[in-house]
């Protein structure tokens, strides 16, 4: 057989790292130019923490890991005969791989609340898994860049997100990314108008279907999820949703007068809209978009999601939102927090599709000693040695050249990878240094090697 890995997983090469850890790079300078500190979580965690986060779709996408040993010794008979596969998953896994980044790091604030001094603002970088049908920008391994702030209700902190994606991106050179902002509450306001708050999470997950099955689709799913022909009607205003940012509030201001909750979130939307207005961005737009529902089973308040620059066909490259009691399933309450996340793979693919990735140096030797004469080897070492130690990158080519083929195949080695300086010849403790770029070549003494290398 072939081997093969995982259908949602994938091997990088040497650039695709290089590439990868200048995009993780910008975003945890940028992080860090905002005052947040870095943390990592484990990369699996207690079932319980994770289980029932995340809505009945997220359960089902969660990695579980099998209990060690003998892991159906300890399963009810009766239900394995039955193949409730569901029911006997919590007897025979105590474990599972982490979903996001966002549960854990709730966890680990509750766990380590004595030692941290709020309001706490952390950045965290890993990979997180999902059990999901792999598909283009859509991967079951990936990695997440969140930042958080627990333990602040102002709204200054949903602003200052605004402008991090701005800064990240503009880093990137990704200019025409639109993010998307809306407010549970707003979600919640039209529920409640429109008389089917009890059906607020189907209501709005249709909603956020908008942009995929259009208008005629989302009527259809709402009806089937119980949803009245009148109250689809009051909405209707929802589906041709357009204007200016402050016409699209002032339309919801009518829209929900009569809800306290929808006006609150319309209201916490245009202290963001206006703050921002007045600070400005430097490439990012910023949209109000109503049909955004994302996180619903613990955001609070504001709902963020990022759009690639218009042309780009892939999903959202970004996201996040408040939650004002993400910390009360761990039992500490009245924690307020928001955050954002940035979706690694996917921001490598939209700057692939727009050949937006500068030229990365592979890493590399400055130098490489040559191996054509077997007695010298100690003597080359012991200068690779000098060397490292003055910190010059130094590389031994560890086969010998004994035939003029080898000898070729090593010159060749240099040629692939770039590599500046070449020592070809050591003699009497002189050493034969050849610059690959200007072709200058010269004898020189270890002391003078390593100067000549060092500068």
């Amino acid at each position: 057989m072939k081997p093969s890995i995982p259908k949602g997983t994938r091997d990088f090469s040497p650039t695709e790292v290089a590439n990868r850890t200048y995009i993780m790079n910008t975003i945890k300078t940028s992080f860090e130019t905002f005052g947040f500190q870095p943390i990592e979580t484990p990369s699996f965690e207690n079932s319980s923490t994770l289980m029932g986060k995340y809505g009945e779709e997220g359960d089902r996408l969660i990695f579980k890991i099998l209990n060690s040993g003998d892991f159906l010794k300890k399963a009810d008979e009766k239900l394995l005969l039955e193949k409730e596969s569901t029911k006997v998953t919590s007897q025979i896994s105590e474990k599972a791989l982490r979903y996001d980044l966002t549960v854990p790091f709730a966890r680990y604030v509750v766990q380590h609340q004595n030692d941290i001094t709020f309001p706490f603002k952390r950045y965290q970088v890993q990979p997180v898994w999902r059990a999901d049908r792999p598909q283009k920008g859509r991967f079951r391994e990936f990695f997440q860049c969140d930042a958080d702030v627990v333990g602040s209700k102002s709204l200054w902190q949903e602003v200052d997100f605004v402008q991090l994606y701005d800064t990240v991106f503009t880093k990137l050179g990704l200019a025409g990314t639109t993010i998307k902002i809306n407010n549970r509450k707003i979600l919640s306001g039209i529920a409640e108008v429109i008389g089917a708050q009890d059906k607020l999470i189907d209501f709005t997950i249709a909603l956020d279907k908008l942009d995929k099955i259009g208008k005629e689709g989302v009527v259809k799913e709402m009806l089937t999820k119980g949803i009245t022909e009148d109250a689809i009607k009051k909405v209707d205003p929802l589906f041709s949703f357009n204007g200016s940012n402050l016409e699209k509030l002032a339309s919801l201001e009518s829209m929900l007068s009569s809800s306290e909750e929808g006006t609150s979130g319309v209201e916490e939307l245009r202290f963001v809209i206006n703050s921002i207005d007045e600070l400005g961005l430097e490439t990012a737009a910023l949209d109000v978009d109503v049909t955004l529902a994302r996180g619903l089973n613990y955001y609070t308040g504001a709902i963020f999601e990022v759009a690639a620059p218009e042309g780009v066909k892939m999903g959202s490259i970004g996201g996040g939102g408040r939650y004002d009691d993400l910390t009360g399933i761990f039992g500490l309450k009245d924690v307020s927090g928001v955050g954002i996340s940035f979706g690694l793979d996917r921001i490598y693919l939209v700057l692939e599709e727009l050949g937006l990735f500068k030229t990365v140096d592979l890493p590399k030797p400055k130098v490489i000693f040559l191996n054509f004469d077997a007695t010298t080897d100690v003597a080359k070492m012991k200068a690779i040695k000098s060397l490292r130690e003055n910190n010059v990158k130094s590389e031994f080519y560890p086969d010998l050249g004994a035939s003029n083929k080898a000898q070729k195949r090593q010159w060749k080695y240099v040629t692939n990878r770039a590599i500046e300086f070449v020592v070809s010849k050591v003699e009497n403790n002189v050493f034969t240094l050849k610059n690959m770029t200007s072709g200058e070549q010269l004898d020189c003494s270890l002391i003078e090697l390593v100067n000549k290398l060092k500068a």
